[in-house]
């Protein structure tokens, strides 16, 4: 059973670290900085949950490993493909979208909404470590979720930025590699790696948790992730519409026409 009191109390901290994250935006005129900091989130919640929580199940020291495994390489991937770069135009719009005074607004329309959504989504993996129910089928069946999660977030973040690094065309699109069987393997992976937080949380009989990966899902294919990003990406890369015309969104699939 959760432990409210240390849920809570993690809550704190996430939202807490939002805040400090948020002064340091403002000095900077840079509100990217929150994508840095959404993955340690996770960690810090869950950490902070299990220093204060009366009660550990079997799962604890697994899901803490998990969870530092995934937080630690993100929030570095981020931070390295960010470095020395001006603000995401993402942010840029939504600066553009909210004035006067988006300074001030950053901190709930960013960072403490921000804060809270990873609260949410990481109500399984807190749920998880409470449980005290043996390990099971379940359990295996969610890291191996955890691993084929990882393996296209990590595989798809380096040869997106390994083709970054080599393109020499503007407007090139990446269409080799994962990105040869859906357009977006590093949000798929990510979407998979709670999908399988989610089946630990339910073998350890956290059933309830479920609208933490439904609502991440939600995120990345129509707020954050996908929809997002694909917005007016043919219009900056023209060979960008025979790509959707031919690879799948999301899930991976066989290109149409075998190409």
């Amino acid at each position: 059973m959760v432990d409210l009191h240390a849920a809570i109390l993690a809550l704190g901290a996430m939202l807490l670290t939002a805040l400090m994250a948020w002064l340091y935006s403002v000095a900077r005129r840079d509100v990217s900085i929150v994508d840095s900091l959404w993955s340690l989130l996770f960690l810090l919640g869950l950490a902070v949950y299990l220093m204060v929580s009366a009660s550990h199940g079997p799962r604890a020291l697994p899901l803490l490993l998990l969870v530092t495994a995934w937080s630690l390489r993100l929030s570095l991937h981020i931070t390295i493909r960010n470095h020395g770069q001006p603000e995401d135009r993402r942010y840029q719009a939504i600066r553009a979208n909210n004035q006067p005074h988006f300074w001030l607004k950053s901190l709930y329309i960013v960072f403490l909404l921000q804060g809270l959504l990873a609260w949410v989504i990481c109500l399984p993996a807190i749920a998880a470590v409470s449980g005290q129910t043996s390990p099971g089928p379940l359990d295996y069946a969610g890291l191996a979720l955890w691993i084929t999660g990882m393996i296209f977030e990590t595989v798809g973040d380096y040869q997106l930025s390994r083709f970054r690094r080599s393109a020499t065309a503007d407007g090139a699109v990446l269409d080799t590699g994962l990105w040869r069987y859906t357009r977006h393997p590093n949000y798929f992976g990510e979407a998979v790696i709670w999908w399988g937080f989610y089946l630990i949380a339910l073998s350890a009989g956290a059933w309830w948790t479920l609208f933490a990966p439904l609502l991440m899902t939600f995120l990345l294919l129509r707020v954050s992730g996908v929809s997002l990003l694909e917005k007016d990406i043919a219009d900056r890369r023209p060979d960008y519409r025979d790509y959707v015309r031919r690879t799948n969104a999301f899930l991976p699939g066989r290109p149409v026409n075998g190409n």
